[in-house]
């Protein structure tokens, strides 16, 4: 009942974990099965291994968190070395998200990650993180249409492209990169905020600026993925927020075909069965046989 499909891919629920906030699954495996998912977006992936930023990196705030990490990876050639021939065993679909510093960086990821056993590619064009990379792609529709139009013309996988909340119009970017020939989008990735250390008088971050997530951000996701999905033919996955079924509900209610689940998987490891659990029992309550029933219904 809490199947869905897209792009080509069947989706055994609607629920996949967030990148950068579930690793490469095998830490969780420990926690649960993560075949129970309906997929895993990977950790961040550039061409080449990234150390990641210094000094904090996560920071609590009054009603979610804020991180400042630096897409600290592997790179792409040790991530198919070795974490994909694990994350294979998962059955599940495999979402490699990729980013980079710029057009030729995005462009050779991908094309290593053409012949391998991901499912769909998610292009970064998004993260607040890096001085010099994905926000610029992801600030103004006409660069991002640029990058994308590049990374489908090559792309063999399905293509899912993550937008930021901190684009100059989110609809416009939505349009322009569908427009540019992405097969899904992604949205929002994190918000783009500030701390302060009153006792040290200086930003708590060392790059000043830090990515906000958690409850606090799930209004606003909410409503940018309500109006994209107003805006555009192809689907939606939500992200921003999400803690229950409840949150679940109201992205698919909105439009959303399936959502990515980040900030609670650090509160408690064991979220995502949670919510799938949660999501079954409540369409059994309300005699739902597929979520279609429900998606974009407000």
């Amino acid at each position: 009942m809490l199947k869905v499909g897209f792009c080509g891919l069947n989706f055994k629920n609607p629920v996949i974990a967030a990148s950068g906030t579930f690793g490469f699954g095998k830490e969780y495996n420990q926690i649960f099965d993560v075949s129970q998912l309906g997929g895993i977006c990977t950790k961040g992936l550039t061409l080449n291994k990234r150390e990641g930023n210094d000094g904090i990196r996560v920071y609590e705030t009054a009603a979610g968190m804020m991180n400042s990490v630096g897409l600290q990876n592997p790179g792409v050639e040790s991530f198919i070395k070795e974490e994909l021939p694990n994350m294979k065993k998962f059955e599940t679909n495999i979402i490699a998200n990729v980013g980079g510093s710029t057009p030729e960086e995005y462009l050779e990821a991908i094309e290593k990650l053409n012949s391998e056993a991901v499912d769909m590619i998610e292009l970064n064009i998004s993260c607040p993180n890096v001085k010099c990379g994905g926000m610029a792609f992801g600030i103004k529709a006409e660069v991002a249409y640029s990058i994308v139009k590049e990374a489908k013309s090559i792309c063999k996988k399905p293509l899912m492209v993550k937008l930021s909340p901190n684009a100059e119009d989110i609809v416009a970017m939505a349009y322009s990169c569908a427009e540019a020939g992405a097969d899904a989008l992604s949205l929002i990735n994190t918000l783009k905020g500030m701390a302060i250390d009153i006792n040290k008088r200086k930003p708590v971050f060392n790059n000043v600026f830090a990515g906000l997530s958690g409850p606090a951000v799930k209004p606003i996701a909410l409503r940018m993925v309500y109006e994209v999905c107003k805006a555009v033919n192809i689907p939606v996955v939500g992200i921003g927020g999400i803690m229950n079924f409840e949150d679940v509900l109201e992205f698919i209610m909105a439009g959303a075909h399936a959502v990515q689940i980040g900030t609670v998987n650090f509160l408690r490891p064991d979220s995502a069965v949670r919510i799938i659990k949660d999501l079954e029992q409540y369409a059994e309550r309300n005699g739902i046989k597929n979520l279609e029933e429900i998606r974009g219904i407000v």
